[in-house]
């Protein structure tokens, strides 16, 4: 998959996208008036035509793809291989044909694709910045140094977003361990970098940026969730320094004789862009008011961003280190899987995210709606959707029950300083954690673990399947750390 194929592709989508917008717009416009009037009877008989024309049936899709990317890989390698893009696509048209034609719902269908190629375009131009960068370590390894890798990238996952730190780090972590290098070094890579570590600041996960830009201060989780995060990322470094100890790392490596231990940098201009695209991931116009947005049905589309990214993609990709894509054995293949993989998740969630709202809303969530409820609630439906509207949806529906708007700014920074009700803090405080913990506990339950996945095994490294993955490390390793964190931090409460 070449680069401007990428592009060309990513574009054209934008471009029908926007043509469909203008199309909806004359629509919406020629009913402003009616739309206004009686806005009330308007939003409940949406929330009514939701609930009854939202199948059960629906949330199928979404579980044979999800079967199929467990079982595939093991069972029926090589038909997935050749036919996941088919899978995927089919999927996919399925539910836009019956969310445009059945429920005349083409405004969720559209959103949903626009926040698919603002994803896409983030883990391009990460995936290419970092490829630029190749390091070269000529040190005896041992238990010691990785473990100080990884609390090093949890650190820099909340500068630079966990998607950016394990990229960056991925390539020279294994290469560091190439003698000795084993399945688990990948996980607990997963485990502590490409999840838990992101767990400080908006920067490091998607649904701590988006409850930034709904309102909950910057430093809020830095305060809320420090000990938990560094409760959690001592218990797995344990865990991870016991076993790479057990298999005797230190005694494995060798440094090349007659020379003395060296790190070198190849590449390291690509630093500065990631910086760059690291503040670009601020340029929305919900924080500054000078950047020109598309406003659509009290919806902010950016577009400013997503033209800056596409410029340093292809400056990247023209400009870039050769030696360093020579070494790093750079090409396109490990984001075709998630590319087209990707697109069908974000797109079969939809209907299971919007019945998990309309339950969350009902009179029985309410009930029994609490801050224990809603860590495990908000971390299972992470760990196998998209942690980003998890979040969004039960910070709005517990939100609702104090009769407050998760679209008002101020409504959610009284929320955030527990003035609605003294366990506001702690509700708030167990959505961000288990919506970025539990995103460790799938291969699929946050970006970054798909792509260091395809990465590890573009190295040769054979990673565990779907279900070996949960079986052999979620639970014996992941989860009693989270139950130790629930018990701590929210049940003692």
């Amino acid at each position: 998959m070449k680069l401007k194929k990428i592009i060309f592709k990513i574009l054209l989508l934008s471009i029908i996208i926007i043509l469909l917008f203008n199309n909806k717009n004359i629509d919406y416009k020629k009913n402003k008036k009616i739309v206004y009037t009686n806005i009330n009877k308007i939003k409940k008989k949406k929330i009514y035509k939701n609930k009854n024309n939202l199948s059960l049936l629906l949330i199928f899709p979404f579980i044979i793809l999800l079967f199929m990317i467990a079982t595939g890989p093991i069972f029926y390698q090589n038909f997935w291989h050749k036919n996941y893009i088919k899978i995927s696509i089919l999927i996919s048209i399925s539910i836009c044909i019956y969310y445009i034609i059945y429920l005349n719902s083409l405004f969720k269908i559209l959103i949903t694709l626009i926040e698919y190629i603002q994803f896409i375009l983030l883990i391009l131009v990460l995936y290419i910045s970092s490829g630029g960068i190749f390091i070269e370590i000529n040190k005896k390894i041992n238990s010691k140094i990785n473990l100080l890798i990884l609390f090093f990238g949890s650190c820099i996952s909340n500068l630079i977003g966990t998607t950016g730190a394990s990229i960056i780090l991925i390539r020279p972590y294994i290469k560091i361990n190439k003698k000795n290098i084993k399945p688990y070094h990948i996980i607990f890579f997963i485990f502590i970098i490409s999840n838990i570590g992101g767990g400080l600041t908006p920067i490091g996960d998607p649904p701590l940026f988006l409850g930034f830009l709904k309102g909950v201060p910057f430093f809020w989780t830095l305060k809320n969730n420090f000990l938990p995060w560094v409760f959690s990322l001592t218990i797995l470094g344990l865990f991870f320094y016991i076993i790479d100890f057990k298999n005797h790392v230190n005694i494995k490596n060798k440094i090349k004789k007659d020379k003395k231990p060296y790190i070198l940098i190849y590449g390291g201009r690509n630093f500065f862009w990631l910086i760059t695209i690291t503040i670009s991931i601020f340029l929305e116009n919900k924080i500054f008011h000078f950047i020109p947005d598309i406003k659509y049905n009290n919806h902010s589309i950016s577009f400013i961003r997503e033209i800056i990214i596409i410029l340093i993609i292809l400056f990247l990709y023209k400009n870039a280190n050769k030696y360093a894509f020579k070494k790093n054995k750079f090409n396109f293949k490990p984001l075709e899987e998630i590319c087209f993989v990707f697109i069908a998740i974000f797109i079969s969630i939809l209907p299971i995210l919007e019945i998990i709202n309309n339950l969350a809303q009902s009179n029985k969530f309410i009930n029994i709606i609490n801050y224990n409820t809603l860590y495990w609630s908000t971390g299972l439906l992470s760990g196998f959707l998209d942690n980003a509207p998890t979040y969004l949806n039960l910070l709005n529906a517990i939100m609702s029950t104090y009769d407050a708007n998760i679209h008002n700014v101020e409504n959610v920074k009284l929320y955030t300083k527990g003035i609605y009700s003294i366990n506001n803090i702690l509700e708030l405080k167990a959505i961000s954690i288990a919506s970025v913990f539990f995103g460790a506990l799938t291969y699929i339950g946050n970006g970054p673990n798909f792509i260091v996945k395809s990465i590890a095994e573009k190295y040769g490294i054979k990673m565990p399947s779907f279900f070996e993955y949960i079986i052999y490390f979620s639970i014996p390793f992941l989860m009693p750390v989270l139950i130790v964190i629930w018990l701590l931090f929210f049940y003692i409460n």
